[in-house]
């Protein structure tokens, strides 16, 4: 997603206000063509594509059931998941590293795979 500039350079590059900046990412809001992000920053949203907004270490324990993997299973690799997931390496291990210490995954060696120790705990909603 293509980020919109701050309003500190909307303000010096046009010689606007600060309100007058943050009404314009207001009414891109409204009409969902932008949303904030971490940082004080905007980015414009493409019209048909949805983003998910978990966090990539929840995202990353399903990948255990959706790929259908047991204990002891490979877990896919940091270069595998940040091209899936579209994110960078680094963000991708420090997930992972958050998945080792609650103990869904093995600690990470050099040269050798991760694997499955445990299985997320499945969350089912109540039948009505």
């Amino acid at each position: 997603m293509a980020e919109l500039p701050s309003a500190a350079e909307l303000m010096h590059d046009y010689g606007v206000s600060r309100g007058v900046a943050l009404r314009a990412f207001s009414a891109l809001r409204l009409e969902g063509a932008a949303e904030p992000v971490p940082g004080g920053r905007w980015r414009v949203v493409r019209p048909g594509r949805e983003v998910d907004r978990r966090p990539l270490a929840e995202r990353l324990a399903l990948v255990i059931t959706e790929d259908n993997l047991h204990v002891g299973s490979r877990f896919p690799s940091t270069t595998e998941l940040s091209g899936r997931f579209g994110v960078s390496r680094p963000t991708v291990s420090k997930a992972l590293d958050k998945l080792e210490s609650a103990g869904l995954l093995s600690e990470a060696r050099q040269g050798r795979q991760r694997t499955v120790r445990a299985l997320p705990k499945r969350t089912e909603s109540p039948e009505s």
